[in-house]
């Protein structure tokens, strides 16, 4: 089991995070997702870290911005 942290910009409410959260979980292989919307952080858990640029077009689809 992996556990990975992202960073996104751009939330600024609860549905935001929910956004964020239904999008990063359609990635094959994710089985959780935590969002912390004060620091920003995502929290991907999975059987194997999903690629960066997955992660970017899913928070992207969610119309937000991973900056790390």
């Amino acid at each position: 089991m992996s556990e990975t942290i992202y960073t996104v910009t751009g939330m600024t409410c609860d549905h935001c995070v929910r956004s964020v959260t239904e999008e990063v979980g359609k990635i094959a292989g994710v089985t959780g997702v935590r969002v912390d919307l004060p620091t920003g952080a995502v929290t991907v858990v999975s059987a194997e870290e999903p690629a960066v640029a997955d992660v970017r077009a899913a928070v992207e689809e969610a119309g937000y911005e991973l900056t790390a």
